[in-house]
């Protein structure tokens, strides 16, 4: 393998581990903004969601994640604690 491959595939791992985070953190905030919506605790889940609409817009500016896979992440979490103010 030449050396150019070589940075390359390090540069590859680095953005795959990077971006792994990022994916992992974006799903464990909505497990927060799912758990606070079901134990009807709005402000946990407000808290969460401004958190979590914060991370999505960042990986979707990256390109960790497509626009319209946020897009339709952030919608549903909306709905939930749009539900709780109901």
């Amino acid at each position: 393998m030449n050396k150019s491959a070589e940075k390359r595939q390090r540069q590859s791992e680095k953005r795959r581990l990077r971006n792994k985070s990022e994916k992992t953190a974006i799903r464990s905030t909505a497990k927060k903004i799912v758990v606070a919506a079901q134990g009807k605790d709005k402000t946990a889940a407000e808290a969460a969601l401004k958190d979590m609409i914060k991370r999505i817009d960042t990986a979707a500016r990256k390109g960790i994640v497509k626009k319209n896979a946020a897009a339709r992440k952030k919608s549903r979490m909306q709905r939930l604690v749009n539900a709780l103010n109901a």
